[in-house]
């Protein structure tokens, strides 16, 4: 019988190939993810699969009908894209909604910079009253601001069509002409939301210190070549942040056609969140979806690119 020894049996383990190593969790770990756990599975539950969901949906035939049996819904792979795509309908929407992007948001943001610029420069005595006064349309009721504007466009007795009449033009019937429709709901969108980009302009001005206009006096400069030479520089990362975020709410641009002229006259309002509504009211669930991640892909192209020519340097 062989005997083996203390002094061997060492060497033998010492030899041995070393193996994984164990982790240890600690406690904090542990309390962490246990204090974590609520948000991930309601993360998971309201948020991350209902997304998964529908976008599941956009690549299969499914309708109103077919929720009752789901085993019947076929998938068609990008058919819903394409019909989107093709979709005379669809593409007089994604117009429309370029239309109002492109002619309301650098026209918010001329008018919330001046704004803001009036405040901090020129009305600092009642600057209060005034910032409640142009915010107070982001927070009223669009049904409400739809009354007022009602009121001024209205074709017959209308405000806006009463002054024109003192200078001797006769005003259109600015919500039913297919070609002051839109232009009007800029109006009005631009009137409604530029208190919201003026606010943070506001901020980004009195963050900018008294040295630097200072500074560009003493060189000589006059009231526009500090703004535009100094502060405005100083002002990239607000301007990069309302444009942004002005740009997404009104690429999804909704309540105000749908209030306003319900999408009229003969589509000439109707936009891409209008249009995916009126296909999930139809019951067409896949072709809706697909036309919504369409309208994000696109969010997420021009976010990325704004991204790209406003970030600092």
């Amino acid at each position: 019988m062989t005997v083996v020894t203390e002094s061997e049996t060492r060497a033998v383990r010492r030899s041995a190939p070393p193996g994984r190593p164990r982790r240890k969790v600690s406690r904090e770990a542990v309390a962490a993810w246990t204090l974590a756990l609520p948000f991930v599975v309601l993360f998971l539950a309201f948020t991350a699969g209902p997304v998964l969901g529908s976008l599941g949906m956009s690549f299969t035939d499914i309708k109103q009908r077919d929720l009752r049996t789901p085993f019947s819904v076929n998938g068609v792979g990008f058919g819903n894209y394409v019909k989107a795509l093709g979709d005379e309908t669809f593409r007089k929407a994604a117009f429309n909604t370029a239309y109002f992007v492109v002619i309301g948001v650098p026209l918010t943001l001329v008018v919330a910079l001046a704004a803001a610029v009036l405040l901090d420069r020129g009305v600092k005595r009642f600057q209060a009253l005034f910032k409640v006064g142009y915010y107070l349309p982001v927070v009223t009721s669009i049904v409400a601001i739809a009354v007022i504007w009602r009121f001024v466009l209205s074709p017959d007795n209308g405000l806006l069509n009463t002054v024109l009449g003192w200078v001797g033009i006769d005003g259109p019937n600015w919500l039913a002409s297919k070609t002051w429709a839109m232009p009007s709901l800029i109006a009005m969108a631009v009137w409604r939301n530029f208190g919201s980009a003026m606010i943070i302009f506001l901020a980004g001005l009195q963050g900018i210190p008294d040295s630097v206009e200072e500074a560009g006096q003493i060189d000589g400069a006059g009231s526009w070549q500090r703004f535009r030479y100094l502060i405005l520089p100083l002002l990239r990362p607000t301007v990069l942040f309302t444009s942004v975020t002005t740009g997404i709410g009104y690429l999804q641009f909704f309540e105000e056609p749908f209030v306003m002229t319900q999408g009229g006259p003969l589509d000439s309002t109707i936009s891409v969140s209008m249009a995916t509504y009126d296909q999930f009211g139809f019951g067409n669930y896949g072709l809706a979806t697909s036309m919504a991640y369409i309208l994000f892909v696109v969010i997420a192209v021009i976010t990325f690119i704004q991204f790209r020519l406003l970030r600092e340097k």
